[in-house]
């Protein structure tokens, strides 16, 4: 005898969200998810985005019963979604910033070559004999009248140079998201120093007021959490309700540490 399963109570991701009476999103220009570890913040965005059908870069994990639990929600939209839409997750920019990473190397290892046959050129004794010397001759010329420096930046890829962590992880952002684009962020605050915070809400808030593009992000930085206008969903409460981003306990923290220290700023 076989028995059917019909409950999936226990299984990931049945019962993350519902736990705290959350059955319903409603989304504004910029919607955020806040909440600690394990509140479903990601789980929240992983549904939407597997609902919705936008583009991912990385593959995420996955239970045998997610898609049978993204089978059982339901989604209203109001236009179609955006070709453009993506979603943006810790992985993403991680695998980006390696790759930019092992990018540089490469071309370090290539200067390190450059330099050497800037010194052979320069000083060598050459003499043109035919026109199969003529590319050594124009290699010779052009050591000749450059100093090592210039000559090694003409002959690297001029597209390329290497930035800090978190100068990569805002370049990404920047890269990725365009016009008139529905683009869910799970935690976009990583490898960001706090400046970069500041700069990635501005310049989301400008996406949303400019640029036509909608926001679902999954965060607990002050930084992003004030940005103007959004509609915060307190995924630690029981039941989840909307809160102002000055009400939430993380916030809160951070205000009560620095007001201890009030004096020491003086």
């Amino acid at each position: 005898m076989s028995i059917k399963r019909t409950c999936y109570d226990s299984f990931y991701p049945f019962k993350i969200l519902s736990a705290h009476d959350l059955h319903r999103l409603d989304f504004e220009p910029v919607t955020i998810l806040y909440g600690g570890n394990g509140s479903g913040k990601s789980t929240a965005l992983n549904v939407i985005a597997e609902k919705t059908g936008i583009c991912r870069d990385s593959i995420y994990n996955k239970s045998n019963f997610f898609l049978d639990y993204v089978s059982l929600c339901d989604m209203d939209a109001r236009e179609d979604i955006p070709k453009s839409s993506r979603i943006i997750t810790s992985d993403d920019v991680f695998d980006y910033m390696l790759n930019i990473r092992n990018l540089n190397e490469g071309i370090d290892l290539k200067r390190e070559e450059l330099f050497d046959e800037y010194l052979d050129a320069k000083y060598s004794q050459f003499q043109m004999k035919s026109l199969d010397d003529y590319e050594q001759l124009k290699k010779v010329n052009n050591s000749r009248r450059k100093t090592q420096s210039r000559f090694v930046r003409g002959e690297l890829l001029d597209n390329v140079r290497e930035y800090s962590n978190g100068e990569s992880a805002f370049i990404y952002f920047t890269e990725k998201i365009g016009e008139n684009g529905l683009y869910l962020l799970d935690e976009p605050e990583n490898s960001l120093s706090p400046k970069r915070q500041l700069e990635l809400m501005s310049f989301l808030e400008d996406s949303t007021r400019f640029f036509g593009c909608q926001f679902i992000i999954s965060t607990h930085s002050p930084f992003l959490l004030s940005m103007n206008g959004a509609k915060i969903y307190n995924l630690d409460g029981n039941p989840v309700t909307t809160e102002r981003w000055t009400d939430l306990e993380n916030v809160r923290t951070y205000f009560d540490f620095f007001k201890a220290y009030e004096n020491e700023f003086l």
